[in-house]
């Protein structure tokens, strides 16, 4: 079972849509930078975003680069996305709102975090059928049936080798590890849970000795609660999203994935 309700829930929940192309869901309505101004106006531009992140790809995670994103970002929604709206800051300029699509831990509604409010467009009270969208599942926009690959997911997985690293990424324009493979499901109808850490939780349990290609790989350092996920091409190898290496690969397990690889696990299939 997936977490409690979130405290700072309000006692009816708007129903909402994303009305822009994407959108971040940050921590708190102050955890933009400066440089993150882009992607939180009216407007959005994504692209333009990104761009000023990418001119100082020496930053660390103090900096204002891609890895300055560390502890700032929950994840991204796309345009026509429902979430519920359950509460705004003092200024009305930022909405907390959970994302019925990304399921998480974190609360049972869906994922939580901050999003301008420009960024959304209301649903009317019984209007339909964007308001059953809520709490529905996305429209797939790919058939399963058309791909000819071990594993429909790996034939998607593979568009978006070579794309640069993001941080909460969840679109084409940037995915972090566990963003691959929730988009990709999405892709195809499929809600699965946004984080590396609640898609093990989900996924139905695999020995590692008995993969099959679009099983999930699963790291963890000693101690700690899983934190990588890979899209398993065949036993030793995976495509994902490296945020060491910097962009989406396929590859043979390293020696240091080898040494965290802790679980294995399979998602529905398509």
């Amino acid at each position: 079972m997936f977490g409690v309700s979130d405290s700072t829930r309000t006692a009816v929940a708007t129903a909402a849509l994303v009305s822009v192309p994407v959108t971040t869901m940050w921590i708190a309505p102050d955890s933009p930078r400066t440089v993150d101004a882009p992607i939180t106006a009216d407007s959005p531009d994504a692209e333009r975003w990104l761009a000023g992140l990418d001119a100082r790809p020496e930053d660390d995670e103090s900096g204002d680069g891609r890895l300055g994103l560390h502890g700032r970002i929950e994840s991204q929604l796309v345009a026509g996305e429902p979430v519920r709206v359950v509460g705004a800051d003092e200024s009305g300029r930022w909405s907390r709102v959970v994302a019925p699509w990304q399921l998480s831990p974190k609360d049972d509604a869906g994922y939580p975090g901050w999003v301008p409010t420009a960024h959304l467009s209301p649903v009317a009270a019984g209007e339909s059928p964007a308001t059953e969208s809520v709490a529905g599942a996305p429209v797939a926009t790919v058939d399963a049936a058309t791909l000819d690959a071990e594993h429909p997911a790996l034939a998607l997985a593979r568009e978006h080798l070579g794309l640069l690293y993001l941080w909460g990424g969840l679109t084409p324009l940037g995915l972090d590890c566990s963003g691959l493979v929730h988009h990709t499901w999405r892709r195809f109808g499929i809600v699965v849970p946004r984080d590396a850490y609640a898609q093990a939780e989900f996924a139905e349990p695999v020995a590692l000795d008995a993969v099959a290609p679009g099983d999930l790989y699963f790291f963890a350092r000693p101690g700690r609660r899983i934190h990588h996920v890979g899209i398993v091409v065949r036993p030793g190898r995976m495509v994902h999203a490296s945020e060491t290496g910097g962009v989406l690969v396929e590859e043979d397990l390293t020696a240091d994935r080898i040494d965290t690889l802790v679980v294995a696990g399979r998602l529905p299939r398509p």
